[in-house]
């Protein structure tokens, strides 16, 4: 019989399921206990393949710990897990600290009400070709360290009980465009989804711990989320900003920790908040001045933290800081890769609004006197 060997993998995929079948295979060949997706699941019974392995080698089936031509039989006891190099990131010292830690800002996010339902996902780089992600359809607010998964750079699962997070190719293009991205946490804050939604980004220079940690932020066109796609759009960003808005749908920062990109969405979504709450006194928002806000951008970057405005070519194209667009305002329209406008042009200005203003009110009251 023609065998496609799998027996490398903890997890096996729809992927590995196809590539099977492209070898022209009509068995697997898995390591005990395999666990295969349900989609994977699905093609196997779809492509009558049979599978050796999991449980024991009578098997037909396998997944989910346990298999279906086992289950049920007196005398049939499963074997022992082998221990493979994936197995042994995943549940290393360092590892075991890591989804400690993401546990802990899984219940974080859902405490601050960040996250919803099983939303939101968060990851960690633990090795140059291996990333730990949450497992999809689990609430943040019930995550246990064992929920954990091992993926690779291709988003390929290589270890763990559950299978990984739907949205980890969005994950994966960062680390792969940022090498000093050792984390990453998508969730969707209400304050800062509101202005994703409205395609618009918060203005800079007023308030210092969001210059310092978060400052600029880009926004990412809209995308299906899950998809490559949409796994793409942040990569002209998260060189130089590690909060990305994304456009219909949420945020995504990156840090060196877990724990610091969560702290970047609360400073994100706090400062989006303020910014609201100070737009209803009526009252013109302060900024803080060029040259002060300079001292907090040299601060950034004795701190390593990235800002498009560190890059001399593209503050020709934009200001330090961020005017609003109308007294009052609080958002100004995202920019560019290069810094300059991304779309649309500029709101008129103060003289051009006097002059729209007068032409429409001379429109009217000469319709009034033809009336009259």
């Amino acid at each position: 019989m023609n065998s496609f060997d799998l027996r490398e993998f903890r997890v096996i995929t729809l992927e590995d399921v196809d590539n099977a079948v492209r070898a022209g295979a009509k068995e697997l060949l898995v390591q005990p206990r395999a666990i295969l997706t349900p989609s994977a699941k699905d093609r196997v019974t779809a492509k009558g393949l049979s599978i050796k392995g999991g449980c024991c080698d009578s098997c037909s089936t396998t997944g989910g710990g346990g298999c279906v031509s086992c289950s049920g039989k007196s005398g049939g006891s499963a074997s022992a897990p082998n221990a493979t190099e994936w197995d042994k990131i995943l549940n290393s010292p360092e590892a075991e600290k890591i989804k400690d830690e993401i546990v802990a800002v899984g219940k974080k996010l859902w405490m601050r009400q960040y996250v919803d339902g099983n939303g939101g996902n968060i990851s960690y780089r633990i090795a140059e070709n291996a990333v730990i992600c949450t497992p999809t359809l689990t609430s943040k607010a019930d995550l246990k360290a064992s929920d954990m998964c091992l993926v690779d750079l291709n988003g390929k699962q290589l270890a763990g009980s559950a299978a990984r997070t739907s949205e980890i190719l969005l994950h994966l293009e960062i680390y792969k465009a940022v090498p000093e991205a050792k984390a990453c946490v998508h969730c969707h804050p209400a304050h800062a989804t509101a202005y994703a939604i409205t395609g618009r980004v918060p203005i800079t220079c007023v308030i210092p711990e969001f210059e310092v940690f978060v400052g600029k932020v880009a926004l990412s066109p809209y995308e299906t989320p899950g998809t490559q796609k949409f796994a793409e759009t942040v990569i002209p960003f998260v060189k130089k900003h590690n909060t990305v808005l994304l456009a219909n749908h949420g945020i995504i920062c990156w840090a060196d920790t877990v724990t610091h990109a969560e702290w970047y969405v609360e400073v994100t979504d706090t400062y989006c908040w303020t910014l609201m709450l100070a737009n209803q006194l009526g009252s013109p928002i302060t900024h803080i001045s060029p040259e002060k806000n300079d001292d907090l951008l040299q601060l950034k970057k004795k701190l390593g933290l990235p800002d498009i405005r560190h890059d001399a070519e593209a503050l020709k194209e934009c200001s330090l800081c961020d005017l609003p667009e109308f007294p009052g305002g609080i958002a100004v329209m995202p920019a560019s890769v290069s810094g300059g406008p991304s779309n649309a042009s500029s709101a008129p200005s103060s003289t051009e609004m006097e002059s729209i203003v007068k032409s429409v009110t001379d429109a009217v009251m000469a319709a009034f006197s033809g009336k009259s």
